[in-house]
């Protein structure tokens, strides 16, 4: 069984009032399950966060190591990108 110790948590009137809604309507058995959840949620939402972080640093080095940026010419790639939408239009006119 887990290592459970009561905390004092302050929490507006309109937070309770929705717990008791809830234990009420049976969504839930008691407060406390109400707040274990929430618990719950917020330590997954943590390490998703932290997994992010991870992520986007990793991502980061990988950028940097690639060597430095290279100017981007837009109207090249809009004109480039126009004559590939139109090739692929006129395929597929004439793949049926």
């Amino acid at each position: 069984m887990p290592d459970i110790r009561e905390v004092s948590v302050a929490l507006t009137g309109e937070q309770i009032a929705a717990m008791s809604d809830a234990v009420k309507a049976g969504e839930y058995a008691t407060t406390d399950e109400i707040i274990q959840e929430a618990m719950d949620l917020w330590q997954s939402h943590r390490e998703l966060l932290r997994a992010d972080a991870g992520h986007l640093g990793r991502a980061w080095d990988a950028g940097k190591a690639s060597g430095p940026a290279t100017p981007l010419d837009f109207d090249q790639l809009r004109q480039e990108a126009r004559q590939r939408l139109k090739d692929a239009r006129t395929a597929g006119t004439h793949a049926g």
